[in-house]
């Protein structure tokens, strides 16, 4: 997978470009929130979930079907996020489906099911160039964890906020013009 740091990436650069009109402070946070929540799926480690199990790690909390239903339920609260129904909705769903993307990025692991529930066939992406992070928090403060570091630096902060940046640019033209 990749880190807990830097599952947050999409949804800071998403309000970067796209600006606290349109992505208010309790909708970031709740992005935030949602970009880590399917990694919840670990705690079935400790439960005897295996990892290929539809609700193992990278499975059903993975899925596009999971992002959609977060979605779904944050335009339900938008008020409460302080948003417009349809911007709620497509925040969180992001937010929440860029996890399963940057893991099926990663260098390890056994894929995202990214059409659980209803095939819980694990996929990675063409690209396998995020180092796979470890699990629990003493590995990551490791040679491995700065390796996974430099590697997150490198394929996931860097886009971000190059799109980030060039989002806001636009915005910035946009409102000059």
């Amino acid at each position: 997978m990749a880190s807990i740091i830097s599952h947050p990436a999409i949804p800071l650069a998403l309000t970067v470009a796209f600006g606290s009109r349109i992505v208010p402070a309790r909708l970031v946070v709740f992005g935030v929130v949602c970009s880590i929540l399917p990694d919840l799926d670990a705690i079935g480690f400790r439960a005897g979930i295996p990892y290929g199990h539809p609700l193992g790690h990278r499975g059903f909390s993975h899925s596009i079907v999971f992002a959609l239903l977060v979605g779904a339920v944050s335009a339900l609260f938008h008020r409460h996020l302080r948003a417009s129904a349809r911007a709620a909705f497509l925040f969180t769903f992001v937010s929440t489906a860029s996890h399963g993307l940057l893991d099926a990025l990663t260098t390890g692991g056994l894929g995202v099911a990214f059409f659980s529930p209803f095939s819980n066939q694990r996929h990675f992406l063409p690209w396998r160039v995020v180092e796979v992070s470890p699990i629990g928090v003493a590995a990551f403060f490791s040679a491995w964890g700065r390796r996974v570091l430099s590697s997150e630096l490198r394929w996931v902060w860097a886009p971000s906020a190059a799109f980030g940046f060039l989002g806001a640019a636009l915005r910035s033209l946009r409102g000059s013009a």
